[in-house]
């Protein structure tokens, strides 16, 4: 008897279909799995026989082939148990063969038929809506994520006799009501009126939040360099449908999903050790798999202690921050993750610590200092928007009673200003300043006489690159959004090139 049944498998963000096909003949009794399954594939022969089993059916005293196809297409993950046990039961006229017609299945298999989470199931729902496939039946801890995609039925099972008895007309499970809409954030989390002191710092975040600007934080140990970073998410824009979809798609990949209702409501906020691997910050592994860049996706990454990152691993970073994508090659294919996110770095302005603060001593040579600021490359340097200085905080800010301004009074502005960068971007993929290419910088960034006098001295005293020069007049732009202001004015250049001034001493 033969049995097929519909399932998919992961290829970067993609879900391909494949074809579960099960074959029962006479012959000694054995199990075959033929169609390129990898090793976790391999091992669900034994994984099968214990759940059919346990769950009080029968497994067929024959030879039992499976076929995954198409043939070329690695499958890899335990997400096939299902499907094949599914396929099995048909072929063996246990469930009504035209029960598993029109319908997709995914989930792993515990010995006892429990249905555990798989990963995926969001990119699995998305391309099942996307080919007209209506019924899904996927693991009950992933149907919440698997139900925020419109134009699916997906059904939550919890056992593998659960499933058999709903197939085959015995019982009912009613389909996932997913949240098709956007989602609250958290009410409670980190806010900038925690942070006492650092209004130029703050200054340059909201900055940053405004124009989707790449910052670097400056400054000694114990300065509120982490502070202000883990706080930058709390004045970023609310997640829209779209971003939430895109974000949780690829944690989803990552198995890193844990919401209740399926989606990511806050951005992401990822800040890896710098003892990550190349693999880990970029993607990799066999299938590859999203990396922490690709995690911050329509959020922010934080590197703390940037210099302290193996080379290899900031000179990756490189070509994301220009593109917003990644690309991961293998012998067998490339796949391409998403990696559009807001990058904030931090460092000492020393070996020690202590170059900048007046309270201690540093006792480094100004060639340890130029070599330690040296590990991060000049491409990768001129990328970074805003640098800025971070300086000690002394004991009368500390002690203040005074509150500070709030997250959500800073991201009141910074929505004004994205607002009228919608406006002038109306009918074009940018969405922010800091993705404008020279045509716009052209059209959107024009300079007055007394603008491009103090831009061009910038440029000699401060030795600045060609795309350090478009990076100053995006953040001045963004700067003039913030003020409200049509046109860049020269007080909005001069804050956009103070932002520049340690290029000077790293490569001047």
């Amino acid at each position: 008897m033969l049995a097929t049944v519909a399932s998919r498998t992961l290829l970067g963000l993609e879900a391909r279909s494949v074809t579960v096909e099960v074959d029962v003949a006479a012959g000694l009794p054995m199990v075959v799995i033929v169609g390129l399954p990898d090793p976790a594939v391999r091992e669900s022969r034994d994984r099968l026989k214990a759940a059919v089993v346990n769950s009080q059916f029968a497994w067929p005293v024959k030879r039992v082939t499976i076929n995954l196809a198409p043939a070329s297409l690695r499958k890899a993950g335990p997400a096939f148990d299902l499907p094949i046990a599914l396929a099995v039961l048909a072929a063996t006229e246990q469930l009504p063969a035209d029960a598993l017609a029109g319908i997709t299945a995914v989930g792993e298999l515990s010995l006892d038929g429990t249905v555990r989470p798989v990963a995926g199931a969001l990119p699995i729902a998305l391309a099942c809506a996307r080919d007209g496939v209506h019924r899904l039946f996927v693991p009950a801890a992933n149907a919440a994520e698997a139900a925020a995609v419109p134009g699916v039925a997906v059904y939550p099972v919890r056992s593998l006799a659960d499933t058999v008895a709903f197939l085959a007309g015995q019982t009912v499970i009613a389909p996932a009501v997913g949240r098709c809409e956007d989602g609250p954030e958290p009410e409670e989390g980190p806010d900038f009126s925690e942070v006492k002191g650092q209004g130029s710092a703050k200054r340059a975040l909201e900055i940053a939040a405004a124009g989707g600007h790449n910052v670097l934080l400056v400054g000694p140990p114990g300065t509120g360099k982490t502070l202000l970073a883990t706080r930058l998410p709390t004045i970023l824009p609310p997640m829209g449908w779209e971003e939430r979809l895109a974000a949780t798609a690829i944690h989803s990949i990552a198995g890193l999903t844990t919401q209740a209702d399926g989606l990511l409501r806050a951005r992401p906020f990822r800040a890896p050790h710098p003892t990550i691997s190349a693999a880990g910050l970029i993607g990799g592994s066999s299938p590859p798999k999203p990396g922490e860049i690709s995690l911050a996706h329509h959020g922010v990454l934080f590197l703390d202690e940037l210099p302290e990152f193996h080379r290899d691993v900031l000179e990756a970073l490189r070509q994301p921050l220009e593109d917003g994508r990644v690309t991961v090659t293998r012998a067998a294919h490339a796949v391409s993750f998403p990696a559009r996110f807001l990058f904030i770095g931090a460092m000492n302005p020393c070996p020690c610590g202590y170059f900048t603060d007046r309270r201690r001593t540093c006792h480094c040579s100004p060639r340890q200092i130029q070599g330690y600021r040296r590990r991060i490359s000049g491409p990768l340097w001129d990328r970074l928007d805003l640098h800025v200085d971070v300086p000690a905080i002394g004991f009368a800010e500390l002690s203040d009673p005074a509150s500070a301004e709030s997250s959500a009074a800073i991201r009141e502005r910074v929505l004004a200003a994205r607002r009228r960068q919608q406006a002038r971007f109306s009918g074009e993929r940018i969405g922010t300043n800091a993705r404008m290419t020279g045509r716009h910088l052209k059209r959107h960034c024009p300079l007055p006489p007394e603008g491009k006098t103090l831009l061009g001295r910038a440029m000699s005293d401060l030795g600045l690159s060609a795309r350090a020069y478009d990076r100053i007049l995006k953040v001045a732009r963004t700067i003039a959004d913030l003020a409200g202001a049509e046109a860049i004015r020269p007080e909005h250049l001069a804050e956009a090139i103070q932002y520049r001034s340690l290029d000077r001493l790293v490569y001047g």
